[in-house]
């Protein structure tokens, strides 16, 4: 486990790349331990992505069933992780030919730390969903600006910390966007989860 003072530099640093600035890989540890340690995000950003869970279980499953509501909040558990480290496993495969092979690591360790900061950054549209129904305008609207805010704090983290233009920092950004709305569906129907329009987002 990290410190709380690592954590927070590597926050500090994914925060950085979020805003385009490339110092920000000074605040991250780019070692091999590093790289595995970069995983510990998943947990900074479980309270949040719990929330998330708990609102869209309360509407898609059984509300009279708590094993029901239970077992559908663990499903989603395991489509959200599956998205997050399932597209990183295929970018480990292609990043050689596509000639960012040296670069890996910097994005692996940046986009978990972003990833972490990002759960958060949705946290008040999951925390919406717990108050209002999911077909609330509001809730529509803030998850739909969140998204939107995420997706460009995405983008520049990919481009600074590819550190090889936009035009490659772009098609990374593209193929790892696509790679994972890939596994998020193709889980979802693996395990039977159907999220009606509106629930999402």
């Amino acid at each position: 486990m990290l410190s709380a003072d690592e954590t927070y530099a590597s926050l500090a640093g994914a925060w950085r790349l979020m805003f385009g600035k490339a110092d920000g890989l000074r605040l991250v540890d780019l070692s091999a331990d590093g790289f595995w340690n970069s995983f510990f995000a998943i947990v900074v950003a479980a309270p949040a992505l719990i929330v998330g869970w708990v609102g869209i279980a309360n509407e898609i499953g059984d509300p009279d069933a708590f094993a029901g509501r239970l077992g559908m909040l663990i499903r989603l558990a395991t489509v959200d992780l599956g998205s997050w480290v399932l597209p990183l496993v295929a970018l480990a495969l292609v990043a050689p030919r596509a000639g960012i092979g040296s670069r890996f690591v910097h994005y692996v360790v940046a986009s978990n730390w972003a990833s972490a900061i990002i759960a958060w950054l949705m946290l008040p549209a999951a925390l919406f969903r717990l108050f209002l129904p999911s077909s609330s305008e509001i809730t529509s609207l803030l998850s739909l600006v969140l998204f939107a805010l995420s997706m460009v704090l995405t983008w520049r983290m990919t481009n600074a910390s590819i550190g090889k233009g936009p035009a490659v920092g772009t098609a990374v950004f593209v193929g790892m966007f696509i790679a994972s709305l890939l596994v998020l569906f193709g889980l979802q129907a693996l395990l039977g989860i159907d999220i009606p329009d509106g629930t999402t987002g």
